[in-house]
């Protein structure tokens, strides 16, 4: 059996940090190896602990959940990050989202659906809905420059007719069991793919690849 996922539980309610101890560890294939209290004590827990994923508050008192991710996103090799929140797509969720997280998960999340996230970003995927991720992007392409939008553009034109389907596949808010079966091809080849896109495009995680395909105009061939 593979090491279980790591997990940094980070949130300034002692309670909600129990109750999400409690369903993780629930899990065979789930370890919580650190918690924090607030923001500024997650890169230190981080570099001690090396988890796989963090679980974030967004909403702390001495640093967010968005700075806080922003400076774990920039450590090298960081673990992935999951913002959570009492409310569906935000302005905070979105600044989480452009600091980097792989997307995020409402408090009021049940615990199967708390476990499979783990699971899911610590494979690769994002936890964004195909519902949230057109939420995201609508608001991401409002606010897009031109300058941005042209950039996208030409970091697209490298991408190959695989890589370019997988692309717009992410921008649609599919996992990657889902981009496989669309294509006929294994999660592993579209995995490969990805991460070939991911290079070309200069994206730190799926959701920067939905963004950069948006901007670039994919999802409107």
């Amino acid at each position: 059996m593979s090491r279980p996922h790591r997990v940094l539980l980070v949130d300034d309610d002692a309670m909600v940090r129990t109750g999400l101890r409690m369903i993780l560890q629930s899990a065979d294939d789930v370890e919580v190896v650190a918690e924090a209290s607030d923001g500024d004590e997650v890169v230190p827990a981080v570099q001690a602990h090396a988890p796989d994923v963090v679980l974030m508050d967004l909403r702390m008192a001495r640093m967010d959940g968005v700075a806080a991710t922003q400076a774990v996103r920039a450590l090298v090799d960081p673990p992935q990050v999951v913002v959570l929140t009492s409310w569906d797509v935000d302005d905070a969720v979105l600044r989480s989202l452009v600091a980097g997280a792989a997307g995020f998960l409402l408090k009021s999340a049940g615990p199967t659906e708390i476990v499979d996230a783990v699971r899911a970003v610590a494979a690769g995927d994002a936890v964004l809905s195909p519902q949230s991720t057109r939420r995201v992007l609508d608001h991401i392409a409002q606010e897009s420059c031109a300058t941005e939008r042209r950039q996208a553009e030409d970091l697209a034109v490298a991408l190959s007719g695989r890589e370019r389907d997988v692309t717009v596949a992410v921008g649609q808010g599919l996992g990657n069991a889902e981009i496989a079966r669309r294509l006929y091809v294994s999660e592993a080849t579209v995995k490969t793919h990805l991460a070939a896109a991911q290079h070309k495009l200069g994206a730190r995680n799926r959701v920067e690849v939905a963004v950069l395909a948006e901007r670039a105009g994919l999802l409107r061939a």
